[in-house]
């Protein structure tokens, strides 16, 4: 199977990584990224075919990687038009839609449109993956077999709800990394270490998680049962609700898919 990347930023590094513990041979990966320091890294790192342009990249890839930024996307694209053959194209561009990059590939319609986030760097991500209809089942695999290599996969039948998954868990470390950063500043005005701060915060993140991913009961009832009546969590939980924690990060998740819909109409225009 050949796997063309464009683009050989962080996500491509980290998907690369984990396609080559998956199995995937680096002989057959190639990556094209105009930055000569990225290339000789990607070499280095993965062993992996890199290129400066797309005139040295075998034409008719089994599968093409849209790794590039949306905002240069058009322009990138371009060389490859014509070059694709009947080509999976897999977008992990934020905000662009498929009949955009279908507009922009010269009517190429096998794509499939994906929104990773930042955990994937460490293998431990979840992406949304939406498919065009024209993109057969044995693609659907191959889509799904590349991006389970930083993560779990999440397929929606709706292109429109890939703003919603952005809004959720693309965007959503940055809300627990605000999160953390909240009871760390708690932690220090209680007059405990930064490290101390640090670990308690995280660490109490990362079991609550944990707990709530084995646990089949609704994140509601483990709350409940973490919180006594007049008890210290009960007073904590109360402040938050006044000061409209939850509500507000409710609101913040609608605003982000909002803004999701705004910049792919943006970025998708001719």
């Amino acid at each position: 199977m050949k796997i063309v990347f464009l683009g050989g930023g962080n996500m491509a590094n980290a998907l690369i990584g984990g396609m080559l513990k998956q199995g995937f041979s680096a002989s057959d990966i190639d990556v094209i990224d105009p930055g000569s320091e990225a290339r000789a890294k990607l070499a280095a790192s993965y062993g992996v075919n890199c290129h400066e342009s797309a005139a040295t990249v075998p034409t008719a890839p089994n599968i093409l990687v849209l790794a590039v930024k949306p905002q240069q996307m058009k322009e990138a694209v371009a060389p490859l038009v014509g070059k694709l053959g009947n080509a999976l194209v897999i977008s992990i561009a934020a905000g662009l839609n498929t009949a955009a990059l279908s507009r922009w590939l010269a009517g190429h319609r096998q794509i499939v449109r994906c929104m990773p986030n930042t955990p994937a760097l460490i293998g431990a991500g979840i992406t949304g993956l939406y498919a065009r209809p024209e993109v057969s089942a044995e693609q659907r695999d191959a889509a799904n077999r590349v991006l389970r290599a930083v993560g779990t996969t999440v397929w929606i039948d709706d292109e429109a709800k890939i703003d919603g998954v952005t809004a959720i868990s693309g965007s959503g470390p940055a809300y627990v990394f605000l999160f953390i950063e909240a009871l760390q500043q708690a932690a220090a005005d209680l007059g405990f270490t930064a490290e101390q701060g640090r670990q308690l915060a995280i660490e109490t993140v990362q079991g609550a998680a944990a707990l709530a991913a084995q646990s089949s009961e609704p994140a509601a009832v483990l709350r409940e049962r973490v919180t006594s009546k007049g008890g210290t969590t009960a007073a904590a939980l109360q402040v938050m609700a006044e000061r409209g924690v939850k509500d507000g990060i409710v609101a913040g998740c609608m605003a982000a898919e909002a803004r999701g819909q705004e910049l792919g109409k943006i970025l998708g225009a001719d």
